[in-house]
């Protein structure tokens, strides 16, 4: 984790007027969203499938049409049994060395940073639908750090969605960290000058900033001075999907499971087959194969055969989405939920409670409630001085997270923005302060 003061500038160089529409566009490791300012006006949500103004981040190649389809549509089709390749958490590969891996798909070899291109390109044809022309300008959402405590990877992960963002079609490509963007979002209403910490919490990453707010410093062309502090940390809602399916999937097919010679199986096809963005791996057929002969390190033969037929057919995304929707579930409700496995063996379940989201998310909910500490200090600050704590992100929604951040913020009024479009509206925002609408 590393905290600092925000970048004064955030942008790929001074801002100018450009012909065409401006967009904000918050590329989500989970979800991404859309928003558009004019010159002068409100900012506006563009619905981006039906009326819904979230996507998913998700690709589908479909083999049997030879067709590519995103966001709530693909993930149908693969959970429906379509033939085809599902991508998901694509934001978590930036700054990897696997951005510039190939994949094979219906139409030959793609790359992951073409991926990338697609669905950003994806996102700009879907904005002109609604707006009449296509996007010229657009401010793409960053987190504090794409990747913890290494500044040339980050610097590699921002390039590589400049690069991704300008083969989209987009001829002005600014950046804005999310947290920033999703304060200007909540200073639209804010009625009284305060010094709120942001907290945006999302599916790949945890990122804070101290800033204040106020209805007579909305239209300050220079905030800089307003912006006390940030800091972010890899964690996310994908990382907290990965360690519930770790804890209460994974084991059912063989994770921890003692062989004949008293070993563990060896664990790296369960890390794969429950980190979002890698289990396309884990299901290649090398990988199949290479899980095919720790069938002797079974003694219960039965963990094995569910391992090989989730991997044979290809199921990780379902399991994952399975977790997913249990999480989501049990911290609405407050109440057990059900992990449908029966893809894996007839009438195969596991059961998420309460206590095991609190349970198996607590170090992890430890570090995001430190890093948010960890803004504060830099900004100078105690926490009795803060006016309130703003959630932002779908992760923050997470009931253990809120009980965490609420006890160790003692008295610290949480007030909760757009979870899922105000990233995006503050980075539109953004656009039309830059010139740029």
């Amino acid at each position: 984790m590393r905290a600092g003061a925000a970048p004064a500038v955030m942008s790929q160089g001074a801002a100018h007027k450009t012909m065409g529409a401006a967009v904000g566009i918050d590329f989500g490791t989970s979800n991404s969203a859309v928003a558009f300012a004019g010159p002068s006006g409100p900012v506006r949500a563009l619905p981006l499938e039906g009326d819904a103004t979230t996507l998913p981040t998700a690709v589908f190649f479909n083999s049997e049409d030879r067709s590519t389809h995103f966001g709530r549509d693909a993930v149908s089709l693969y959970l429906a049994g379509v033939e085809g390749r599902l991508m998901r958490s694509l934001k978590s590969l930036l700054g990897s060395s696997l951005m510039n891996e190939t994949t094979a798909v219906y139409d030959g070899l793609v790359s992951f940073q073409d991926i990338v291109t697609r669905f950003l390109a994806e996102l700009a044809s879907r904005a002109e639908g609604h707006l009449g022309q296509r996007p010229a300008s657009v401010v793409l959402g960053r987190p504090v750090h794409f990747v913890d405590d290494d500044p040339k990877r980050d610097r590699q992960a921002e390039d590589a969605l400049r690069q991704a963002a300008r083969a989209a079609g987009f001829r002005h490509i600014e950046f804005q960290l999310e947290p920033i963007a999703a304060a200007f979002d909540h200073e639209q209403r804010v009625t009284r000058e305060s010094l709120v910490l942001v907290t945006d919490i999302g599916g790949g990453t945890s990122d804070f900033t101290v800033v204040r707010l106020g209805p007579e410093r909305v239209a300050l062309a220079d905030r800089a001075q307003d912006i006390l502090a940030t800091s972010g940390v890899h964690i996310g809602g994908t990382d907290f999907d990965q360690r519930l399916n770790l804890e209460c999937v994974m084991p059912l097919l063989g994770l921890r499971h003692q062989g004949p010679q008293g070993r563990e199986v060896p664990s790296k096809v369960f890390f794969d087959l429950s980190t979002w963005h890698l289990i396309h791996w884990a299901q290649t057929p090398k990988a199949v194969r290479e899980a095919n002969e720790l069938r002797s390190n079974y003694t219960d033969l039965r963990l094995h055969d569910r391992l090989m037929r989730v991997l044979r057919e290809a199921q990780g995304h379902r399991i994952a989405s399975e977790v997913e929707q249990a999480k989501i579930l049990g911290s609405n409700q407050d109440a057990p939920a059900a992990i449908d496995l029966d893809f894996a063996e007839k009438g195969l379940s596991a059961t998420l409670r309460p206590e095991d989201l609190s349970t198996h998310l607590d170090e992890a909910l430890s570090r995001v409630v430190a890093c948010a500490h960890e803004c504060v200090r830099r900004a100078g600050l105690h926490t009795r001085q803060l006016d309130g704590i703003y959630l932002t992100g779908g992760s923050s929604a997470l009931r253990p997270f809120r009980h965490a951040l609420a006890h160790s913020f003692a008295g610290v009024p949480m007030i909760e923005g757009d979870l899922f479009g105000g990233v995006a509206a503050g980075l539109a925002c953004t656009a039309q302060r830059r010139g740029l609408a």
